[in-house]
This record gives structure tokens, sequence and C-alpha cells, in this order.
């Protein structure tokens, strides 16, 4: 069975100012790392607002809507801007990984990955930050929760930045566990292990500045160990890309052979419990040669293992 990639020409009008490292050509380095992968190439659809309000209310949705500027960009916060097209840009992330969603659970597909920008992990429930606006993976989440019926969903995140959004966002929610690693101390600074939610359903694996792959195994072996016993019928991935080495905002000494070790570790656990069926959607990564080669490490064992 295919990957399916889920992608749209608007994320591309998601404009950030001059030397934002969230920049356009990441999209650029993203396909260059999807080239020549077997993949069930998608457009991205546009989110209805009951996407968004399974994890946001209305009242933010509105303020995103009015904070739209009609040229140039606009700061919401020191690190988060909008211009024209950027609110249409974040509904197609969110269309993409709702449409993944349905396609994964349907049999369309064997699993997913969702290539848009803005990224979404850093979103809370009220207040857009990290480059984020809408709480992406969460939201996917939540939409196999409430349209498919599913009991047990696991996001797992190892952007090097906590996903402070999708743990706000996912706080009380019993119905899905969420493990993060993370470099620490690190932007937006949460991320402790004994950050656990409401229901225990959380497990931060944060790491030291300047590990690599040892340290990442040491974290996610028994991490997913423990995910496998909880059994989950669906996983989301948040995957960033910038625990590798060279990226220019934090510090752990990562290399897409590691991007792959990991993602074809929790492959593994979602051929065992769910028959695959795995959706991933796009982080960080800002250092656009090791994006490319990362998304291909990544997406290529999303392929190896499609079910």
């Amino acid at each position: 069975m295919a990957t399916a990639c889920y992608s749209h020409d608007d994320c591309a009008a998601h404009l950030t100012p001059r030397g934002h490292p969230e920049q356009v050509a990441r999209l650029q380095a993203v396909e260059r790392g999807l080239a020549g992968l077997p993949l069930l190439r998608l457009k991205a659809p546009l989110a209805g607002d009951a996407d968004i309000l399974r994890c946001h209310p209305a009242t933010y949705l509105a303020q995103l809507r009015a904070a739209v500027p009609t040229s140039g960009t606009v700061g919401l916060d020191p690190d988060t801007w909008m211009s024209p097209g950027s609110l249409e840009a974040a509904l197609r992330a969110v269309g993409g990984i709702c449409a993944a969603v349905d396609l994964v659970l349907s049999g369309g597909a064997g699993n997913a990955f969702v290539g848009c920008r803005p990224p979404g992990h850093h979103a809370e429930r009220d207040r857009a930050m990290g480059f984020c606006l809408f709480g992406t993976a969460a939201i996917g989440a939540m939409h196999a929760l409430e349209v498919h019926g599913l009991a047990r969903v696991a996001v797992l995140d190892f952007d090097v930045h906590h996903g402070n959004g999708t743990q706000d966002l996912l706080w009380a929610e019993r119905r899905v566990r969420f493990v993060s690693s993370h470099q620490m101390p690190l932007y937006p600074g949460t991320g402790r292990p004994d950050e656990r939610g409401a229901y225990g359903q959380i497990e931060n694996l944060p790491l030291d500045a300047g590990s690599g792959g040892a340290a990442m195994w040491r974290a996610w072996q028994p991490a997913l160990e423990r995910l496998q016993a909880w059994s989950p019928e669906l996983i989301v991935i948040s995957a960033g890309f910038d625990a590798h080495r060279d990226d220019p905002l934090a510090g752990l000494d990562w290399t897409e052979a590691d991007f792959a070790r990991l993602t074809a570790a929790i492959c593994k656990v979602a051929a065992e419990c769910c028959s695959g069926r795995v959706v991933s959607t796009l982080e960080g990564g800002y250092d656009l040669p090791a994006l490319a080669a990362s998304v291909a490490a990544h997406v290529g064992e999303l392929a190896r293992n499609a079910q």
C-alpha cells in the first residue's frame, strides 16, 4: 500500500520577514527530500471551522481572521508572523492532516505525510506562538477521536523544541497519549518530566544539549515499549527535523540516520498495534540541506513500512 503525501501551493503564500528561519524555501527543501519516493501525491484541502474548533475556541479563530493583513506582514509575537496568505496556508496544514487521517483510517493509504507549513505544535488553545497558528497534530488526533470514533490515539513529537501547544491542547484528553523528546533547556521552556497531563497520559523526554542518536534511543526505546503496551489505534507524528546537528536554532547532534531509525521504530509499533496506521506532519527544521535529507530519511521509512 502507498504512503500518501499531502501538500499545497497555498503554503508558499505564508510569508515571513527576510531572514526569518520559517521561510518559503523550507517547502522547496521538503520537495527535494520527497523527490523519487513512491508516494501518492494529494492536495491538502482547506480545514473547516469545525476542525479548528475541536482544539481552539471560536474567539481565537476570529482573532486570527481579524489579524490577517491586507499587505506585508504583521507580527503576532516576536517569532510568529502573518501575511495575507498565512491563514489559508495554516488551514491547508490542518485540512491536510484531517484528510490524511481520513485516508489512512479508511484503508486508502498505509500511512501519510503532510508537508505543509506553517508548523503547529507551539500553538496553544488561544495563543499563536513559535511560528505556529493552529495545533495541527492535536487537531488531527481529535479528528480521529471525534469523527472516526477511535478510543486511543498517540501523538509523538521529536522536534527539538517541546510541543507546548500540543501538550496544552491535549492536557485533559485521556484518550490521547502525548510523548515528546526535546532539548532542554530551550525554547519554549516547557517539557519537564513532571508535566504529566490530567490523567498521566503525557510523557516528556528532555535531552541534553550536544547529545546525539545514542541519547535519543535511550529515551525513546522504553517510551515506545510503554506506548506499545497502551496499544494506540493511530499514531500521529509531529515531525520536526531541527534536532539535526546542522540546525541553527538548537544544539542536538542527530543525523538523518537517527530520524530514519526512530521512524522505523515508530512504524514497528504501529504495525503491532494498528495495522501500521501513521500520519506524520511537518514541524521544524531550518537548515535547508539537513531538512531535505531528514525528510527523505523519514518519509522513505514511512514508504518502506506502508502496509
